[in-house]
C-alpha cells in the first residue's frame, strides 16, 4: 500500500506551492449547517461522504478507498468498522452513527452499488474512486457553502473535527489517540493542538 501523500514523479501534489498548515476543525453548529444544506439540496452522495468523514476520522486516502463491504453486510450498515491505515499500516476502528448509516444506505441504494464496489466511485474513467484532489474540491465546496474561509479548512478538517469534539468533551487524550490510530500520544497532542487550546482557555478564565 502507498502512503497517503505519495505521488508519482509526473504528478505534482495538489497542495504544491500553497501555504499548508494545521487545518481548523468544524464546530458543532458548522457541522449541522453543512449537513442541513446537503439534505435540503438532496445531495445524497455528499451527505453520505460528509457524515462518514466526520464519524470515521480517517485520512482522505483511507476514506476514499473504502468499499461497500467495508461498512455494510448486505443491506445492513455496520455500527462499527475497522480499516487498515495506508500511512501506518495499523488497523483503526471507528463507529458509524445512526444518521451516517441512514445516509450511507440511501447513497448505496441511489447509486446501486454492489458489495465489492468502491463506496464513492469516481466519474473519471482513470480513477475507480474519488481522488484526494476531487475530495479536496468537495470539502472546499462544503466550507464555502456556510461562509467559512477555505484557507483555514481542508480535508484534514474532516479528520480532526470529531476527535477535537471528543477531547473537549471528555479530556480523554488516550481515547482520541486510539480513535485517530496514532502510535504516539505526542502525535495526538500536536495534531489537536490541545496544549495551546488548553492554555488559552485557562488564561481566559484567569483574571490578572
Amino acid at each position: 500500500m502507498k502512503p497517503c501523500m505519495q505521488t508519482s514523479a509526473s504528478q505534482a501534489a495538489w497542495n504544491k506551492g500553497k501555504l499548508v498548515g494545521q487545518k481548523s476543525p468544524l464546530k458543532l453548529k458548522e457541522i449541522w449547517a453543512i449537513r442541513i444544506r446537503l439534505q435540503l439540496t438532496e445531495q445524497v452522495r455528499d451527505l453520505a461522504l460528509f457524515n462518514l468523514a466526520i464519524d470515521s476520522k480517517l485520512r482522505g486516502c483511507d476514506l476514499l478507498s473504502l468499499k461497500v463491504s467495508d461498512i455494510a453486510q448486505g443491506r445492513s450498515i455496520m455500527h462499527r468498522a475497522i480499516v487498515m491505515q495506508r500511512k501506518t499500516h495499523r488497523p483503526v476502528q471507528f463507529e458509524v452513527t445512526d444518521m451516517t448509516r441512514q445516509s450511507l444506505l440511501a447513497w448505496i441504494d441511489r447509486a446501486k452499488l454492489s458489495n465489492n464496489a468502491f463506496l464513492f466511485p469516481s466519474r473519471v474513467k482513470r480513477s475507480p474512486h474519488l481522488s484526494t484532489r476531487q475530495y479536496a474540491r468537495i470539502v472546499r465546496r462544503w466550507i464555502t457553502s456556510i461562509g467559512l474561509d477555505v484557507a483555514a479548512y481542508g480535508t484534514h478538517t474532516m479528520r480532526r473535527t470529531k476527535a477535537t469534539l471528543i477531547y473537549r468533551r471528555t479530556k480523554n487524550l488516550r481515547a482520541v489517540q486510539l480513535l485517530l490510530g496514532h502510535t504516539k500520544l505526542e502525535s495526538t497532542v500536536r495534531y489537536l493542538g490541545i496544549e495551546v487550546d488548553d492554555a488559552l482557555e485557562i488564561s481566559e478564565q484567569t483574571e490578572a
